[in-house]
């Protein structure tokens, strides 16, 4: 069997590592920081992420620190009204055959960093950030930050939405703007009053900005994340700021949204990037996963479901023998770059007609919200949310 690299030791690393491990395959994965960790708070988990982490043997770990809550609910932020819910229950359940819920990054993360340790096929280097790549007829090289290299039969690049792997691959510069800044926060469900303790991802739309909470750390705390089209320019990740700048920066909420906004502490920022669908994520014996491939922005709540989608299809598809992972590698980017390209677009759409028109565009959406059945709303997400992983869809 194979000795294959993959650079990035995140949730999509480290869900590949576990993918393609199951062939047999030595598998390292390099790490630029000193530590295995998760940056980030809560994050939401469709049924087609449930089925992923279950092929990969970590979906009952991942469940035993999961909310699985009642419905998505959308509300007009100004106004307070709510416009409609999606029911999460029984009926959604049968239908794509897992449920929806929500998590703290650290409680998916942590699965599958401990089913990575325990696999005598799975070794994990930290302080190895991967620079550059060189491959021939033998395999594939890296070159490490500090000097030193790296051989193996392949190369995953799974190193995020700045991925050195992808500048050397596809060569598309920086990841895009999208000019939205969103600010971040956690705290103990024990500060939220009993009536707001709603089990439901709660999104409250207004114009150009919206705010959107939930449980996490199975119902101990409560996730807070606050979205503005503020016209941003530079890239920002994880920036303290101010609780007053994040409560000044959306005066237009209404009574009960702002109850819970004021909650926050220790707020810290993003803005939020992407980048264009590609159609090529491959070089001979090199491949991207996750967001070095199809980077995503959140308002879809797809962008951990597709990197683990993609460890699954990758793990079904790279054989045994080193000698036809280029050929295996193709089809997989031909297998994942409609599904991915699509959601990535979506999002992009959702942000602009779903979270943040104003005036007559927003009672146009509320309207049309209104006048959707549940099974019209499961119709619309069945794309989405209905497809397990190796299904070839």
């Amino acid at each position: 069997m194979a000795r294959i690299l993959i650079a990035g030791g995140g949730i999509g690393g480290l869900a590949t590592a576990l993918g393609v491990s199951r062939q047999g395959h030595e598998v390292v994965v390099l790490e630029r920081r000193d530590v295995f960790t998760e940056l980030g708070a809560g994050i939401q988990l469709g049924p087609n992420a449930f089925h992923a982490l279950d092929r990969l043997g970590v979906g009952d770990q991942v469940r035993e620190r999961a909310v699985f809550i009642d419905e998505l609910r959308f509300m007009d932020g100004t106004t307070g009204e709510k416009v409609r819910a999606m029911p999460l229950a029984a009926a959604y359940r049968e239908r794509f055959g897992n449920p929806y819920a929500v998590v703290h990054r650290i409680d998916i993360y942590e699965p599958l960093l401990r089913a990575c340790r325990a696999s005598d096929a799975v070794e994990l280097r930290v302080d190895a950030s991967v620079e550059r790549y060189e491959q021939d007829f033998r395999g594939v090289t890296v070159h490490l930050a500090d000097g030193s290299e790296e051989h193996g039969a392949a190369l995953i690049g799974a190193d995020g939405i700045n991925s050195r792997v992808r500048r050397q691959l596809v060569g598309d510069g920086y990841p895009q703007v999208s000019g939205h800044t969103i600010y971040r926060s956690v705290v103990p469900m024990s500060r939220v009053p009993e009536e707001l303790r709603w089990n439901a991802v709660a999104l409250w739309a207004g114009p150009d900005w919206h705010f959107v909470h939930y449980p996490i750390g199975g119902g101990e705390l409560f996730n807070l994340a606050a979205t503005r089209n503020d016209g941003a320019t530079e890239a920002v990740v994880g920036l303290p700021v101010e609780r007053d700048l994040v409560l000044g920066a959306f005066p237009e909420l209404g009574t009960t949204a702002r109850r819970l906004l004021e909650l926050g502490h220790d707020w810290k920022s993003w803005v939020l990037c992407d980048r264009d669908p590609v159609e090529k994520w491959t070089d001979g014996k090199v491949v991207l996963v996750g967001d070095a491939a199809h980077p995503m922005l959140q308002y879809a709540a797809q962008g951990a479901c597709q990197a683990v989608e993609d460890a699954v299809v990758l793990g079904d598809l790279i054989g045994t023998r080193a000698a036809e992972f280029e050929q295996r590698f193709e089809k997989f980017n031909a297998e994942r770059r409609e599904r991915t390209g699509a959601i990535q677009l979506l999002a992009r759409e959702m942000g602009r007609q779903l979270y943040h028109p104003a005036g007559e565009a927003a009672k146009a959406r509320n309207e049309m919200l209104r006048g959707l059945s549940d099974d019209d709303l499961y119709d619309k997400v069945e794309w989405v949310h209905g497809v397990r992983s190796g299904d070839r869809r």
